[in-house]
């Protein structure tokens, strides 16, 4: 599953000025409920680290790029391990105008999964698009193929949705690098097996083969459809249905 990757967009006092969706989602709290205050404010509680609190702040003072993980709090009260990347951002008088958080529920991503949007270097930093224009055509391309379910066509391709987007592919290459760990391909067939577990465990589609499913899903081919089932599962799509019933 993609993890959802909630966003912060801070004025240089660290007053929240935006979130998006994913940070609704994550934590509870609407952008109306949390515009003007501290993220810390909303977020932390009992069992808020202190340490880790305290180099947060620290590292924000100094202006440098921050890399943590704290336990935060939802708008119902549930403790859950938040993993962040805070980076300052400067205009062109290298004055300081934002802050820019990036966030996951620890528990969305696996120990070894590794997301370079929270990682401190920048493995995109000669490109163009960067900071909130990044984050615009991200929110873009995950509504464009959820709402339209464009996992579902065989054929999709990276270029497809580019042109789709009016972006080039560069850009929409580094966009889903950065925000959800994975190449485009990885990442549509990650919608693809979460259809297939809906499809599999639902009486309606039982008279289908488990590939049958599969082709509705969007998958052409046999073998890497069992791949890709057991590489994003752990198991094989038998072994999944038998689980689940």
């Amino acid at each position: 599953m993609v993890p959802k990757i909630a966003v912060i967009l801070t004025d240089s006092a660290r007053q929240i000025i935006w979130v998006n969706e994913d940070f609704t989602k994550i934590t509870g709290y609407g952008l109306n409920e949390v515009i003007g205050k501290k993220p810390g404010s909303i977020l932390q509680g009992p069992k808020s680290e202190e340490e880790t609190i305290l180099r947060i702040r620290q590292n924000l003072d100094k202006q440098v790029p921050v890399k943590e993980d704290i336990t935060n709090y939802r708008k119902n009260g549930e403790a859950y391990l938040c993993k962040l990347v805070i980076h300052p951002v400067f205009n062109l008088d290298h004055q300081l105008t934002n802050f820019i958080a990036f966030e996951v529920d620890g528990s969305e991503v696996p120990e070894d999964h590794k997301l370079p949007l929270l990682t401190i270097d920048q493995k995109y930093r000669s490109s163009s698009l960067k900071g909130i224009d990044e984050i615009r055509l991200y929110n873009a391309l995950r509504s464009l193929i959820e709402t339209e379910q464009l996992y579902l066509k065989p054929e999709l391709s990276l270029k497809m949705v580019a042109e789709l987007l009016n972006t080039n592919t560069k850009y929409l290459s580094q966009v889903v690098n950065q925000h959800s760990g994975y190449n485009f391909q990885q990442f549509i067939n990650h919608y693809r097996i979460e259809e297939v577990k809906r499809k599999i465990t639902n009486d309606q589609f039982s008279h289908l083969t488990l590939f049958g499913i599969a082709i509705q899903c969007g998958f052409k081919n046999k073998s890497t459809f069992y791949k890709v089932f057991k590489d994003i599962t752990g198991l094989t799509p038998r072994a999944y249905l038998k689980e689940m019933n």
